[in-house]
């Protein structure tokens, strides 16, 4: 290898690092800000909803795309929200294909006959797919505010309750809740989408929203002001994170968002590594379309700090971390050999503490989110670290997938809403075996996905002849990630 390909090598390495670096320095502030927020008492400006003259119109809005599984248990539970009648409309925004139409059109019929005043809207095209949907509501809807809850959610009888009351500051534009897991220990991909997530709903959401910065309403389990869905540019479809683009741009306008934490909103996980891939596929290549849609607005907006300015490119570039740790993995084995190859190149090699110290500050980091909810005890602490590694091989393993996924993004390919398929999955006894929604083709990555595993053993059987085992560790949970999501993949079929 030349020293000039051997350099290039390194900085493209050292970059990747160093971003990596930034975007866990960013957690750090997060961490900081949510346990400063933990030991605050706000106290906020409340409707009272025992005075029926302070209770505002409600549209609860239920977009739905062929979800034959979950439907009469969606409409059963949304049927048990305790709000006046009078004062409550439910659309289910209907752009389903198959036969549970039928189904569905059945079900709403009965819960009209109980007085509950919900209408069954169907379209003539998915346009715009989510987003068009939830547009399409939104002109005929009644309600002052707009609850949107996905297929699989299942929130409380007193979610409006609990939520409503804080438009009474008329600058909140949207309230959003922590989402929960009901399928949260039905494997091992559960546990780990369930760790991720509520790193995402705890440290982050409260972390960026205690100090004023820029959150994400989170397409479901929230509810907004109609107003000020409107006044920031009503629903897009041109990205594949409607619910990221939408909030970016309602808070560039100065509206406010407001985050619980503590009004849970259940729902239910991929149980399937085929549904997990198609749901990081979109939220990936979403975060990255929003970026090359907002970043520029965000940067020059003259209504917003420099610290909500850089939370919020890193944020807009969440997606992006996947991009710099597959070239961290990738050119690690390379790295390996360059520094048995140039000794005199040593010190370059200081920057790989980078990622040992990136690593120390996201463990740090998760364990005060997930002992936030799981806890705080000596076992729980144990069963943290298993995890935690778990989380870290499995998101490596997931490199790839999120990488081409982020390149798309940047790229400005586009691609069509793909769902996420629902499952009912309660409990430990419930199967996925024969769900028809399940893709049936094996993703193409799988090839590669394979050829990595073999390429990070390598990795792990160079460190013997070349007597330096700094990285066994690092590719060890890349072998066992790529070889956990090859394997799940090949046998993920219905």
């Amino acid at each position: 290898m030349g020293l000039t390909i051997a350099l290039i090598i390194i900085a493209i390495y050292s970059t990747a690092l160093i971003l990596i670096f930034f975007y866990s320095l960013a957690q750090l502030n997060l961490l900081i800000n949510y346990l400063g927020y933990k030991k605050r008492n706000e106290e906020a400006p409340k409707f009272n909803l025992l005075d029926p003259k302070e209770i505002p119109f409600v549209t609860i809005q239920l977009p739905i795309y062929n979800e034959e599984y979950v439907m009469e248990r969606l409409l059963d539970n949304i049927a048990k929200i305790e709000y006046p009648k009078s004062k409550l409309e439910i659309q289910v925004l209907d752009d389903s294909t198959d036969d549970s139409v039928i189904e569905t059109a059945k079900r709403i019929e009965e819960l009209q006959k109980t007085g509950l005043d919900i209408q069954h809207i169907r379209r003539e095209n998915r346009k715009g797919f989510k987003a068009g949907a939830l547009k399409e509501g939104l002109a005929i809807a009644k309600g002052e505010f707009i609850a949107i809850f996905d297929a699989d959610f299942l929130p409380e009888s007193d979610w409006l309750k609990k939520t409503v009351p804080y438009f009474k500051d008329e600058e909140i534009g949207v309230v959003q809740t922590r989402w929960g897991h009901i399928n949260r220990d039905y494997s091992t991909l559960t546990r780990i989408q369930a760790f991720a997530l509520d790193a995402h709903f705890t440290l982050e959401q409260v972390g960026r929203n205690s100090k004023g910065h820029f959150i994400n309403f989170n397409g479901t389990a929230g509810i907004w002001r109609k107003q000020c869905i409107l006044d920031a540019g009503n629903w897009e479809g041109d990205t594949l994170t409607e619910d990221l683009d939408l909030s970016y741009r309602a808070q560039l306008k100065n509206w406010k968002f407001k985050y619980l934490e503590d009004v849970e909103t259940p729902a239910e996980l991929p149980v399937v590594i085929s549904a997990a891939r198609s749901q990081q596929f979109r939220w990936n290549k979403g975060g990255a379309e929003n970026f090359r849609k907002t970043v520029w607005s965000v940067i020059t907006a003259k209504n917003i700090s420099f610290k909500t300015k850089f939370h919020g490119v890193m944020h807009l570039l969440n997606s992006s971390m996947f991009l710099c740790v597959f070239i961290v993995a990738l050119l690690s084995i390379p790295m390996l050999y360059i520094k048995n190859m140039y000794g005199h190149l040593g010190w370059i090699f200081e920057v790989t503490s980078f990622f040992i110290v990136s690593t120390i500050i996201l463990f740090v980091c998760y364990w005060f989110t997930y002992k936030s909810i799981q806890g705080s005890s000596f076992d729980n602490f144990v069963d943290y670290i298993k995890l935690f590694f778990t989380f870290f091989s499995v998101a490596l393993g997931f490199s790839l997938h999120n990488t081409v996924a982020v390149l798309e993004g940047h790229l400005g390919k586009r691609s069509e809403f793909v769902r996420t398929p629902k499952f009912n999955i309660n409990n430990l006894t419930d199967t996925w075996k024969g769900n028809k929604y399940l893709a049936k083709k094996l993703s193409p990555n799988m090839i590669l996905e394979f050829a990595l595993m073999v390429y990070f053993l390598f990795g792990m059987y160079s460190a013997i002849p070349l007597n330096d085992y700094g990285l066994f560790p690092f590719h060890l949970m890349l072998f066992l990630g790529f070889g956990f999501v090859f394997f799940k993949s090949l046998t993920s079929k219905a």
